[in-house]
């Protein structure tokens, strides 16, 4: 996920008296947010970069599934067509939620995700890679590809919500763009979905001071 901000993984944690510390976003989370916004820009029609934006589907389905997945260039294993299938359907319930904090919707935000977290049975496992310690994983009542990362990213969704960071699930606010972001900037700061938005916008505004009667 690429944007305006460099991604530090901050979170903050809630007190007894509200926010009372700044740590780090366990790293797990970071990749399954990441995961939903990949999913989402790529497997849900919209506009992207000032233009208009067509998911894609049928035998090319597949393919934009695992590029979008994080660490896909690691995986030899094709994406199934019917997994793929389940996680374009996935991407589109993952966008309701980012439209949905977007308007302030934060309850239907946090409804949509309660219904994803029931349909695929999310649940939190300990689980060990070689090497690294033991680590708090998220699964599905089916250890398939498409379950797995669709609890996933709706467990991360609702750690967000559920942690008063929806604020940080974002729509790009750029013209003609609705690909969505999440905000780990210091500052919470970022309003742009990518480098290329904001650079748009920027030279935009640019031209708009340098001719100011065109």
């Amino acid at each position: 996920m690429t944007g305006e901000s460099d991604i530090v993984g901050d979170a903050w944690t809630l007190g007894p008296e509200g926010v009372t510390s700044q740590v780090m976003f366990d790293g797990h989370v970071l990749t399954l947010l990441d995961a939903a916004v990949s999913l989402v820009n790529a497997l849900t029609d919209g506009s992207r970069q000032g233009r208009p934006y067509s998911a894609p589907r049928g035998d090319q389905l597949p393919l934009a599934v695992h590029e979008a997945l994080p660490l896909a260039d690691a995986r030899d294993a094709a994406i199934e067509p019917e997994h793929a299938a389940y996680l374009a359907r996935t991407a589109q319930q993952l966008r309701a939620v980012f439209d949905a904090v977007d308007k302030g919707r934060t309850d239907d935000a946090a409804e949509l995700v309660n219904v994803l977290l029931r349909t695929t049975g999310a649940r939190p496992q300990l689980d060990r890679v070689d090497g690294e310690p033991w680590q708090v994983h998220f699964h599905g009542t089916a250890d398939t590809l498409a379950v797995g990362w669709s609890a996933g990213c709706a467990t991360a969704l609702a750690l967000a919500i559920g942690s008063n960071l929806a604020g940080r699930l974002g729509v790009c606010t750029a013209p003609h763009c609705d690909r969505v972001y999440v905000d780990n900037s210091r500052n919470t700061a970022r309003h742009f979905c990518s480098n290329a938005c904001r650079n748009r916008v920027k030279a935009a505004a640019f031209r708009a001071r340098s001719n100011p009667q065109s």
